[in-house]
């Protein structure tokens, strides 16, 4: 795996009150990827960004909204990305 091609599939955590609760009660973690992305390039993005053992990554496509205004137009569609650490395991963003 190219070390390049690991740094560019995780854009952001993805931060809102239901992510925030999935964090503190399960140790589950949502970032925004890459479309393309697979699971298993997303474990080893996650594992080398952090620096922590995933146990296991679910993912899904979310698509965009459209918008209805004078020039109606659409959001774009991207990925989401839910990961579960081992036991023990925690991402911490501030230091990250």
């Amino acid at each position: 795996m190219n070390q390049e091609r690991l740094l560019n599939i995780i854009f952001a955590p993805h931060i809102s009150e239901k992510s925030t609760l999935a964090a503190d009660k399960s140790g589950q973690f949502i970032f925004k990827v890459a479309v393309d992305a697979t699971k298993r390039e997303i474990k080893r993005a996650v594992e080398q960004l952090f620096e922590v053992e995933v146990a296991d990554v679910k993912t899904m496509n979310v698509r965009g909204k459209m918008k209805y205004t004078r020039t109606p137009g659409k959001r774009p569609n991207w990925k989401k990305a839910i990961v579960c650490l081992k036991p023990g395991q925690d991402i911490d963003f501030v230091s990250a």
